[in-house]
This record gives structure tokens, sequence and C-alpha cells, in this order.
């Protein structure tokens, strides 16, 4: 039977992987098998090169969870599958030993600004422009074009690949008091809100990448941060931490630091 195709009503899935090498079973492959491992991985991630979907980006683990790790981006779940195995399949038998993993989906989050949104803050925001005339007109097609490429990209990212990645899952608390979802959604919007407008000060210095995971993992999203250093990713986890919607709501799961390498570099980083 053949492996139906199971594709998204919107959005792509996402699969982060982390693995620890058998050092020992490493030592003692054949002469050339490490260097035919790495010219197979080579020719998955050249199979899977993005910028979107298909994709497979490599990455070599830093501090002790992980040796190797990859982020996986594809349209259908069995193209997705298939991803995973070819890279498994790329190691020796028995050297790759999985530690962690985590399976989620592009979506457009469900406070997402829209077009009524749009124009209240042009009538009533910095500009106060007046609805009907020339001028807000231009202001709502240029605030349109904007929300809607921001919704495109969020749903088909297209991540650029800076020095080093950090990953973590993370749930909104359903505690007592600290219920999240005993909030009105105006209540929650206008939290997310300010949990934005903190994200856009790292504009430039961290890429950010929220999926879901509600009835796919053990968590209910998943944030991935690209960033040049770890200065800023540290900086802007700290920070978000005193917006509420963090402080009293967020349930944060572990973290994970890779630096991000094509196999070539990630063989040598690793000394295979």
């Amino acid at each position: 039977m053949a492996i139906p195709n199971i594709p998204l009503t919107q959005g792509i899935h996402v699969c982060h992987l982390y693995f620890r090498l058998d050092r020992a079973r490493w030592a003692a492959l054949p002469a050339g098998e490490s260097a035919a491992a790495m010219k197979r991985l080579e020719a998955v991630c050249a199979a899977n090169p993005g910028p979107a979907a298909p994709r497979v980006m490599s990455f070599a683990g830093v501090g002790g969870k992980a040796d190797i790790a990859f982020v996986l981006f594809a349209s259908e779940l069995q193209q997705l599958s298939a991803q995973q195995r070819a890279v498994e399949a790329a190691f020796p038998p028995g050297t790759l030993i999985p530690t962690f993993s985590y399976l989620s989906v592009t979506e457009l989050p469900e406070y997402v600004t829209t077009d009524d949104d749009l124009r209240r803050m042009i009538q009533h925001g910095e500009k106060k422009l007046e609805p009907g005339t020339p001028a807000f007109e231009a202001a709502f097609a240029a605030a349109k074009q904007r929300n809607d490429e921001y919704k495109h990209y969020r749903l088909h990212p297209e991540m650029e690949a800076w020095e080093l990645m950090c990953f973590y899952p993370m749930s909104k608390k359903r505690n007592l008091a600290d219920n999240w979802y005993s909030l009105d959604f105006d209540a929650r919007k206008k939290l997310m809100s300010g949990h934005a407008k903190t994200g856009r000060k790292y504009a430039g210095k961290i890429s950010q990448l929220i999926t879901g995971s509600t009835g796919i993992d053990d968590w209910e999203w998943g944030v991935t941060l690209f960033a040049h250093n770890l200065d800023e990713v540290k900086n802007i986890v700290y920070e978000m931490r005193f917006d509420e919607v963090t402080a009293r709501f967020g349930d944060f799961g572990p973290f994970y630091i890779a630096i991000t390498l094509p196999p070539a570099d990630l063989w040598a980083h690793l000394g295979l």
C-alpha cells in the first residue's frame, strides 16, 4: 500500500530532532564509512534546500544534551517522515542515538491582527486619519500588505541560517487563578499584544519561529530562535518573562542550544 498524501489545510509541518553519537561504534567504523555518511547527509540536505519547505537544516548541539540536531520543514506529513528516515539512514546503524524530538506545525496565532484592527489603529493611533479619505485608504492598503506578508511567512517560513539556534517547548498554565484558558478572548489578545511588542524590539537580532503542537506533541507550542550570538537569546527570553502573559501563564520545557553547520562543517566540528 502506498503511503497516502497527508497535507495540512494551511501551513507546513516542522520537526526538531536531537541525537547523541555512539563514539565507540563510530571509532570502529570501517575506513571511509565516516566520509560516506557525510556524503549521504549532504545529499539529503541538498534534496531539501529551502529556503521554505522542503528543507533540512543541520546543527551541532552545545551543552551536553545532544551532539547533532536537525530541523525539518515539509508541506506534507509523509514527506516529513521521509526526511526523518533519510537523515537517520545517512548514519551507520547504531551510531545515532535519539535524545529528543518535537513535532509541530506552522499556524496563524489566534490573535492575529484583523482588517478591523488595522482600521482602528489608523483612525485612533498616531496618524489619526479619517476613514474614507485618500490618506486613510493608502495607509490601510500599506498596513494590510504588511499584515498579509506577515501571515504568509508565519505559515511558510523562510528562516535565515543564522549562527545559532535555541529551541524550547512551552504551554500556557491551567492552574486555578492562573488558567490562561479561563480568560476571555479580548483579555488574552491584549496580553499577547504586549508580549509581541517586546519581541519586536529584537528585530534584526532574533529571528523567531513559533509553531503549534496542541494534540501533536507534549507541549502546546515550539519556540525556535535563530540569533547571531547567545547574548540576544538570553536577553529576549529574560525580558519576555516579565510580560504578564509569561510571568503568570508561561510554562517552559527544556532549552536546546545548537550551532548552525552544514554537514561538512559539522563533521569537522565534531571530529568525525
